[in-house]
């Protein structure tokens, strides 16, 4: 009797799990699982390391995590709580070391000398750049498909989301940015 309502409760929560849940969700989890084990080492220690977190059950359990749990939440709230924020990587450029680390509302970006903010505003959907307390606009992103491009000039340049869109921008910036060097 009592393994008929237990397994009646189970059957219950995951219908309603599957039923009520109508996101795919980002699988927040199970990436950063992942990302954590694909750089780990070679990728011969890699298929090592996955092929024991599948015997120890950790993919199926940040999997079944997710898709019960995180992912409802995701849906219900508009936030995962596993991806807050806060991820920091650590980039090699041409000019050093820069550490980029993700916030709410876009990047922080430093050389620990230097540091810079990209910047999204979720209402004006315009991304920006902090630098020294000073915010400039880079860039607006249209609901047509094209962008309006804020060039130091002060005018605004529309490009279509596209490689000729892309090719136009960097045309036109980096001509900007001859002109102002000399």
């Amino acid at each position: 009797m009592k393994k008929i309502k237990l397994t009646l409760v189970c059957a219950c929560f995951l219908s309603s799990a599957i039923l009520f849940n109508s996101c795919i969700g980002s699988f927040s989890l199970f990436n950063r699982v992942l990302s954590w084990n694909q750089g780990v080492g070679s990728k011969f220690v890699n298929e090592l390391v996955f092929v024991a977190l599948c015997i120890v059950p950790v993919y199926e359990i940040s999997a079944l995590a997710d898709v019960l749990v995180l992912n409802s939440i995701e849906f219900w709230s508009g936030n995962n709580p596993v991806a807050n924020g806060g991820d920091i990587k650590k980039v090699k450029g041409e000019n050093g070391d820069y550490t980029v680390e993700t916030t709410e509302d876009g990047y922080s970006i430093s050389n620990g000398e230097q540091s810079m903010k990209l910047v999204f505003n979720n209402e004006t959907n315009v991304w920006s750049v902090v630098a020294e307390d000073i915010e400039t606009d880079l860039f607006k992103i249209n609901n047509d498909g094209t962008a309006d491009l804020y060039l130091p000039t002060g005018d605004a340049m529309n490009i279509t989301l596209d490689a000729q869109g892309l090719m136009a921008a960097r045309q036109v910036t980096m001509n900007n940015y001859y002109f102002a060097s000399r």
